[in-house]
């Protein structure tokens, strides 16, 4: 017995120094540590393909074979495809990272920056080939003998022009060259703008232009190449702008939109063109004067063209003609002002931010071009929004409207709208629902309306053949919003999982199960049996279909085989995996659960070559493989260095609360955690965080969150406390929780009660401002965007949407759930401002002066309120950043400034010069206060 003691304070001692061997995290790790994007598997499952991607710097594609061989690895590049056959890879390599940022730091032009590359590997051979400065690249969606690319071609210069000066430098011109991928062998198109193949490979058709100083020049227009014969046709003629080049899926048919008016014309005057192989040159299909055009609109260039799957269709967008500027006026003579109406729909600043989406709208129209071209206008501008199925064969289109309730947005956050199915044969309209709180979805047979009501928490079909509607959940005593909801506003929707495949039934979640339901009402099926809400445990549908097949958007889900479903555990917050069959009154079968996350599936067509990454707090989300959840093969260790880091654990924390609730949060140790050490702690939270408990954290310059993996690297506590709101009082929510939490850790004799600190960004931010007025627990608090006056922040502008604020505070997150003439008392218990006088804690804000969500002078209302109270205070502005930190190098400055913060007033390190001093405008961008 004392031997094993012994043995057992050797291995305690020998661990200890392990882990005191390990580095802490210090603020230069951040660029290196990767993460995998772009995940991929060839259609046939040979090979596997991933983005390796550091935070900054160069990143690596790596192409696997599904026996984890290595095949290809190609720094630097993106936009990887595979032709068909899997015989060719291509992908497009960027400049390295240092080319461009020397190039930002000389203040080259555009057109002077390093250029992208092109890449073609012949797999079987392993022969490669690389083109510089290629613009873009595209291959046929069905058949890829050939790649289309365009890039840049030196012109000769003629002798008598030969002079060695910078003004005589060979001059380049856009050239769309064709490459055949087995020979070589290349044909060149200069002067080419825009391109795009038939689906079949077939035609390849693009537009040219002139050459701007040969007045004399006839090659703008449109052309189409037959791959087969070699033969050029140009099919429109006329220097102008092309857009929306559109075959149809049998190569048939070709659409495309043009304006040919005067260069300096204020109004794009374009035209919608049709052509096929038995016509000479391409005809106007649509114009301002075409039948069914309503009086005084015209073709809008902005609208997509697409035909339909059979050909018989073409959808393209109408607009009003907008009114054009008047270029005799003089500026500087005219005022230049914004009328606010109180009858517009949306407030001023919200058209402002809008302008040139509004510009650009559009509204959806078809005509039939093997029917004499016969044209019908669908919907005009009371209609917001417009979905066809996949194939659009169907007659009816779906269309919401929100005309006339649109006010209602700046308190009520959204607007209900009204559901029509609009007919494609003559544009006649049907209402299938008015003032719809929810979502509506056309099946994908296009025979059904499907929709979520939030009022009543019910799903309803819609049946366009006999025009009345059933209730699909009738009598199933399960609700299908948010069980959880605690705002004032209708609880959102669990959401769908997909479609049958023979489009008759719809898949629908409740929180933890899926029921299929047969779109007629007559049948609906408990597809998990009811096994989620028995164990607390939610099923989702993992959809491994491909979506790089053309028209291959809607998700069907297949009958009569297994399917596959994420697990999550919510009591335990494990994640795993299962099957299900739908024909099969079965409990799903469980492959696993266990402690980590699993996302990013993708597949090979047949199913059979599965990829997907793994991760938890401890281990980064590498990618493995798989034919059936039953072993696996990991593919990739893309952090190899964290072994070399002091990194930490998370645990799940549960305790309850004073007034009896049942409370969850996360505890982040540190790796070389000692239970007979004191550690300072720090409590992170927005919302409920609990969910990802086994979710890794990359030591990362956050955008303003707090960098947990840094702090617990560097021997910092780091709890993450959910919390639940009672409705009229989020203030009192966050004390119930927050606090109540950090003193359920604090009578662990290794947490330092005197050393507990709280960071929150945004509505974190608010709730770290409230609680500070509230008790003196805390030895220092970092406060980000915070709201601290209701009363004046109710009747603001979030600037990067132009919406008013006032829904934030009656119906979502800010929960207060009345107007301020209604309960004034309660705005201003939830406002941390008129309780400023309490504060005894440090705080740091960070508020910035572009931020488009918290207008930034809530920060300023709380630095001046605890200056002019002599409290300590400071406040960070990263000038024109945003609400978020969206530049890099503000980003790694706060991770800097915090950690010190932090370290001053929870370890008591020396205050660096901006926390004791500040720093003075004179020597803002001298002096970084930082030593």
């Amino acid at each position: 017995m004392q031997i094993k003691t012994i043995a057992l304070g050797l291995t305690l001692l020998c661990t200890g120094t392990l882990y005191a061997q390990k580095k802490p995290i210090d603020h230069s790790v951040y660029d290196g540590w990767k993460s995998l994007n772009q995940v991929n598997v060839s259609k046939s499952g040979q090979f596997i393909y991933y983005q390796i991607t550091p935070q900054e710097g160069d990143g690596l594609l790596q192409i696997k074979s599904n026996k984890n061989d290595l095949i290809l690895a190609v720094p630097r590049a993106a936009n990887t495809t595979f032709t068909t056959d899997e015989n060719f890879v291509l992908t497009s390599i960027k400049p390295t990272f240092e080319e461009t940022r020397q190039a930002k730091i000389k203040k080259k032009k555009n057109d002077e920056m390093p250029k992208d590359s092109l890449l073609i590997v012949n797999l079987q051979n392993k022969d490669e080939s690389k083109i510089p400065a290629v613009k873009s690249y595209k291959l046929a969606q069905k058949k890829n003998e050939y790649v289309a690319y365009l890039t840049e071609v030196e012109k000769s210069i003629t002798e008598s022009d030969s002079t060695k000066t910078e003004k005589n430098k060979p001059k380049k011109t856009e050239t769309l060259i064709v490459q055949h991928l087995s020979t070589g062998d290349t044909l060149h198109f200069p002067k080419v703008e825009q391109y795009v193949w038939s689906q079949n490979e077939d035609f390849l058709a693009f537009s040219k232009k002139n050459d701007a100083k040969d007045s004399l020049a006839n090659d703008a227009g449109l052309y189409i190449f037959d791959i087969t014969s070699k033969q050029l046709k140009k099919i429109s003629n006329g220097k102008g702008t092309y857009k929306e080049i559109t075959f149809d899926d049998q190569g048939s048919q070709l659409s495309f939109l043009a304006d040919k008016s005067p260069e300096k014309s204020q109004l794009k005057d374009f035209k919608l063109y049709y052509y096929t192989p038995a016509l000479d040159t391409a005809r106007i299909l649509a114009q301002q004067n075409t039948a069914g055009v309503p009086q005084n609109w015209y073709v809008s260039g902005d609208g997509q063209v697409n035909f339909s799957a059979d050909g018989k269709k073409l959808f393209f967008g109408l607009a009003p003609i907008p009114k054009v500027k008047d270029t005799t006026l003089v500026d500087f003579e005219h005022a230049q002002v914004d009328i606010w109406h109180w009858k517009d729909d949306y407030l001023q600043p919200m058209q402002l931010v809008n302008l040139k989406r509004d510009q650009s709208r559009n509204y959806l129209a078809v005509v039939y071009p093997q029917e004499g071209g016969r044209l019908i206008s669908l919907v005009d501008e009371k209609f917001s929004r417009t979905s066809t199925t996949d194939d659009a064969n169907n007659e009816w289109i779906l269309a919401t409207s929100d005309f006339d309730k649109r006010i209602a947005m700046q308190w009520e956050g959204s607007t209900p709208t009204d559901i029509y199915l609009v007919s494609t044969l003559n544009g006649q309209k049907k209402l299938v629902k008015e003032n719809l709180n929810g979502y509506a979805f056309l099946s994908p047979n296009g025979d059904f309306v499907v929709y979520l009501d939030r009022e009543s928490s019910n799903w309803y079909s819609y049946s366009i053949a006999s025009g009345s509607s059933v209730q699909l959940n009738d009598g199933i005593p399960v609700n299908f919003t948010d069980e959880e909801n605690d705002s004032p506003t209708y609880a959102g929707a669990y959401g769908y999982a997909g479609w049958t495949a023979d489009g008759k039934g719809i898949y629908i979640y409740d929180r933890y199960d899926i029921w299929l339901f047969d779109l007629q009402g007559k049948d609906k099926k408990l597809l998990t049996n009811g096994e989620g809400r028995v164990t607390k445990r939610t099923f989702r549908y993992i959809d491994l279909s491909r979506k790089d097949l053309p028209r291959k958007r809607t998700t069907l889900i297949p009958a009569k085989e297994e399917i596959y479903l994420t697990v999550f555990d919510e009591e335990t917050k494990y994640n795993g995996i299962a099957t299900a069959n739908s024909t099969k009154n079965a409990n799903p079968k469980e492959i696993f659960t266990l402690p980590h996350t699993y996302r990013t599936f993708n597949s090979s067509e047949d199913g059979k070559v599965i990829v997907y990454t793994k991760e938890d707090y401890t281990a980064s989300p590498d990618l493995y493989l798989t034919s059936n959840f039953k072993d696996e093969t990991r593919l990739t260790d893309i952090n190899p260095q964290q072994s070399d880091y002091n990194w930490g654990t998370a645990e799940l924390v549960e305790w309850t609360t004073p007034n009896g609730f049942e409370a969850q949060g996360i505890l982040y140790k540190p790796e070389n955690f000692d239970p007979n050490k004191k550690y300072p702690i720090i409590a992170y939270f927005y919302e409920r965080l609990s969910d990802g408990l086994y979710t890794y954290q990359a030591p990362a310059p956050t955008p303003s969150r707090l960098n947990i993996p840094y702090y617990v690297s560097n021997e910092y506590l780091v709890f993450a406390p959910d919390i639940r709101y009672e409705i009229g009082y989020p203030g009192k929510s966050a004390e119930e929780y927050v606090n109540s939490g950090m003193r359920h850790l604090a009578q662990n004799a290794w947490v330092d009660s005197t050393k507990m600190a709280i960071q929150g960004q945004s509505w974190g931010g608010y709730q770290v401002a409230h609680l500070i007025t509230r008790t003196p627990m805390y030895a220092a608090a970092w406060s980000g965007a915070p709201v601290v006056n209701m009363t004046s922040a109710y009747g603001g502008i979030r600037w990067q949407t132009g919406m008013s604020r006032q829904f934030q505070y009656e119906k979502t997150q800010s929960r207060l759930g009345k107007t301020l003439w209604e309960d004034q008392d309660l705005y201003i218990e939830n406002s941390p401002l008129f309780f400023m006088n309490r504060v005894t804690t440090p705080v740091a804000i960070m508020h910035n002066d572009n931020d488009g969500a918290v207008p930034w002078y809530q920060g300023i209302e709380m630095f001046t309120a605890l200056r002019r109270l002599q409290k300590p205070v400071w406040l960070l502005n990263y000038n024109g950043d945003e609400h978020n930190l969206m530049k890099r190098q503000n980003r790694k400055d706060i991770q800097i400034r915090q950690s010190q913060f932090f370290d001053h007033f929870l370890k008591g390190k020396p205050a660096p010069e901006w926390l004791s001093k500040g720093v003075k405008a004179t020597e803002k961008g001298i002096n970084w206060g930082l030593e």
